[in-house]
């Protein structure tokens, strides 16, 4: 029999229909809840208290903490909040998802080399500064996606068919000092699935129908059911297993060619547009999960 959750920090920066719906998993598990900003995280260094992180007094007392958010920042501040997150963790807070599952997420260029590490077939994938080795990328591949390095739900990312518009278009990048991260375009019929993993399990999986090659649901993407293959539910399963990840939004790309690859793992992923499609409580899942997470730091502790 699971162990019982007293108190469950999440991280987010506001309150909202994905917070409501996990305070909901949490209390059908007696389990309290505190929302924690991350903007109030802060890492304590001293030769007295040692190395630690507080967060406003919120942190105290807590069984467990779930990362449902890390707000868009400046590079320093998205470090700081990883880097405190694994103070805590290093302290024995049990983290899910665990820091080191969210750097190897929130980097794509990360995410694209564990997948290939692991055998997950992905779409082929340059990352550079120079706008000459970006063009070297498009010419190899001749039809590409360029994508912000850092998870960026969906915004900022554009295609590229023609040299001379690609040429612009990573000048422009480099000139901003934003990394290149080029990958090469599949067709797909403007359809791609999103499976949801969590604690070893695909749990819900929805096809996501778009009127363009874009099938993100903030481009307008419509989520349907969809019931996953074998292939499918083990490619995500794989997938999610290569970057750490507790639980995870899995995007496979059905290709033309009759290939499935995986094009993202994403460790904090939303999940209202699959709830909505499948009627699967995704948050009561991820609760388990967090609970199981807790139980089992509670035994090594032993």
């Amino acid at each position: 029999m699971a162990e019982t959750l007293r108190r469950v920090g999440i991280l987010s920066a506001a309150d909202g229909w994905h917070i409501a719906a996990l305070r909901r998993a949490f209390a059908a598990l007696h389990a309290d809840t505190v929302r924690i900003d991350p903007t109030r995280l802060r890492g304590d260094v001293s030769a007295a208290g040692g190395v630690g992180a507080r967060g406003g007094g919120l942190l105290e007392d807590l069984d467990a903490l779930l990362v449902r958010l890390i707000p868009p920042g400046s590079l320093d501040q998205i470090v700081f909040r990883v880097d405190a997150l694994h103070l805590l963790a290093d302290a024995g807070l049990p983290i899910v998802n665990a820091p080191r599952a969210l750097e190897r997420t929130i980097d794509k260029h990360w995410t694209s080399r564990l997948l290939l590490e692991a055998g997950v077939p992905t779409p082929r994938t340059v990352a550079a500064e120079r706008a000459e080795e970006a063009l070297r990328a498009f010419e190899a591949f001749g039809d590409v996606v360029v994508k912000p390095l850092l998870g960026s739900g969906g915004r900022g990312v554009f295609r590229i068919s023609d040299r001379d518009h690609a040429w612009r278009a990573f000048r422009a990048l480099e000139q901003q000092r934003s990394v290149l991260y080029v990958q090469e375009f599949l067709p797909h019929g403007n359809v791609d699935l999103r499976l949801f993993v969590a604690g070893g399990r695909v749990i819900a999986g929805a096809r996501r129908e778009g009127s363009g090659w874009k099938t993100n649901l903030a481009a307008g993407a419509r989520p349907v059911a969809h019931r996953p293959s074998a292939l499918e539910v083990d490619l995500a399963l794989r997938a999610a297993a290569a970057v750490g990840a507790d639980y995870a939004g899995v995007d496979l790309l059905p290709c033309d060619d009759g290939r499935t690859v995986v094009t993202e793992v994403n460790g904090i992923p939303a999940w209202a547009g699959v709830e909505a499609a499948t009627g699967v409580d995704v948050a009561a899942a991820i609760a388990a999960v967090v609970q199981a997470r807790a139980a089992a730091t509670r035994t090594r502790g032993r």
